[in-house]
């Protein structure tokens, strides 16, 4: 059995040459890869950013709530801290929110980036919304900005060759970090 401080390994019998290369398995990604908890519709019954908000913020992973905007945590995040910006109201497009709704998600990117430079400093950001499918929306139906916190030497060779990218916090303690952080 591994100390607390190492990974354990887990020996797997097989097809293949031992090649001294150890294996990061993370098979929470094939929820990700098969489209589980995606709506197959447009429809705000099943949707799961409309789900989150009836929650405790905790197990929602919810780092913040607005009047009319909330902050969660990407359940599949492309780096520590990766969190979107949701509007409360089932939206599809970026035009069609409210003046007041708009305001409010500009006024949480700041503070996204506020909190997130305060809790783990990182060196730059992508913001963004995918608009509709073909844009790469994986919840096309319910508008949400991505804030993604960037460092220097980030992308290595595990997204480029193994497809496989290595987070080194659970989700729940990142939400505690930037929860905590989060101005009232």
């Amino acid at each position: 059995m591994a100390a607390a401080h190492e990974p354990e390994l887990v020996a797997q019998d097989g097809v293949g040459v031992p090649d001294a290369l150890q294996r990061l398995w993370t098979p929470h990604r094939m929820a990700y890869i098969r489209g589980e908890n995606k709506p197959e519709h447009d429809e705000q019954d099943g949707c799961p950013f409309c789900g989150l908000v009836a929650l405790d913020d905790a197990d929602a992973l919810i780092i913040a709530r607005g009047e009319l905007v909330y902050a969660v945590l990407n359940l599949y995040p492309y780096n520590p801290g990766h969190l979107m910006l949701v509007p409360y109201r089932h939206v599809a497009d970026y035009t069609d929110l409210t003046p007041e709704e708009t305001v409010e998600l500009a006024e949480f990117t700041q503070r996204a980036m506020v909190v997130e430079r305060k809790v783990a400093a990182p060196h730059g950001f992508n913001i963004g919304m995918n608009q509709g499918v073909v844009a790469g929306a994986g919840i096309a139906a319910h508008l949400h900005q991505h804030v993604v916190p960037r460092w220097g030497g980030d992308a290595n060779f595990m997204p480029v060759v193994g497809h496989t990218k290595v987070l080194p916090q659970l989700l729940g303690e990142t939400r505690a970090l930037l929860a905590n952080a989060w101005p009232a």
